[in-house]
């Protein structure tokens, strides 16, 4: 089966620019962000050889969620300035590796990357993130290479991996889990007074928030085990859970101008690459890159002399 490698750019950047010390160059611009990035690409195109691949940014402006929740990812502390130069700079090293972008006023990174999951669910698609909220979308043919500290413990999450971390939900249950349980990280208010062990209760009785609303307006046998405080908080807080999954909800539908084709793995433009590390001063990834030149010019020569010695 074809394999294609998502990228989640931000937030691979932003891990990168956490993990790393300060790295300046003689100019005294800051690129320890997207030296990170490019060891880790490096590492995910050598181990995977994809056979597509591309990356996904957020957009700056507002998204869907911000206008039905002002308080989404409020405490959110703001993106340093050394960080955000660097982001535009990550454009111009996709080019080089000649490998596509997309992102879209209104809509998250997350949005795209599911949408293309969507489109794609024919292929395995292995998506790299440090975004936990990506693994919602994990699936039979979708993996997500997490990155959970630094940029060397990475976890390759599938639908076992999942269960066995939330005691048997589905991935496609994350959105009701924070429906119900919230998340701090993003300032999702879910239900107040249930917590992790009731949320995944009730989840694994009811599958989804509107089964299990259903059966308490019905006063249905099935929610008999309910604590009397418990069915309280939740009939009170209704509508603070459904607004909190469509909030956590990854939207799969983005209108999004999406060709399979225009992402096909081509390799990177050695020159192209090389010039912009040089410009970085990324010493070492200049050297790596022509290793790694020669190892395929190695592989397509010893392919040749395979092919002429069938004959």
């Amino acid at each position: 089966m074809e394999k294609f490698i998502i990228l989640d750019a931000n937030s691979i950047l932003h891990r990168a620019y956490h993990a790393l010390p300060p790295l300046t160059t003689k100019k005294k611009e800051r690129v320890e962000a997207l030296y990170g990035f490019s060891l880790l690409l490096l590492k995910v195109l050598r181990e995977f050889e994809p056979d597509f691949i591309c990356a996904c940014f957020d957009h700056p402006a507002p998204t869907f969620r911000h206008k039905k929740y002002k308080e989404y990812k409020i405490q959110r502390p703001k993106t340093p300035q050394e960080l955000v130069l660097q982001i535009a700079k990550l454009k111009e090293l996709l080019k080089a590796f000649n490998i596509p972008f997309f992102e879209k006023e209104g809509f998250e990174a997350d949005d795209l990357i599911g949408t293309i999951t969507n489109l794609v669910s024919n292929l395995e698609t292995i998506i790299l993130s440090g975004d936990l909220d990506l693994l919602q979308l994990v699936t039979n043919q979708t993996k997500l290479y997490l990155l959970k500290s630094g940029l060397k413990n990475i976890n390759l999450i599938d639908e076992k991996a999942f269960r066995e971390k939330f005691f048997n939900l589905n991935p496609w249950q994350l959105p009701d889990f924070k429906a119900l349980r919230g998340d701090l990280a993003d300032n999702i208010p879910g239900v107040k007074g249930i917590g992790e062990k009731t949320a995944i209760e009730l989840l694994l009785k009811f599958k989804t928030i509107e089964n299990l609303y259903d059966e308490i307006e019905k006063n249905s046998p099935k929610t008999r085990f309910l604590k009397p405080k418990i069915k309280e908080s939740l009939l009170k807080f209704k509508s603070q859970a459904i607004l909190s999954k469509e909030l956590a909800k990854i939207n799969k539908n983005v209108p999004l101008n999406f060709n399979l084709e225009n992402c096909k793995w081509q390799g990177w433009d050695e020159s192209k690459l090389i010039n912009f590390f040089e410009a970085l001063e990324f010493k070492s990834l200049i050297k790596r890159i022509k290793e790694l030149q020669k190892i395929k010019r190695d592989d397509k020569l010893k392919n040749n002399i395979f092919q002429k010695s069938l004959f």
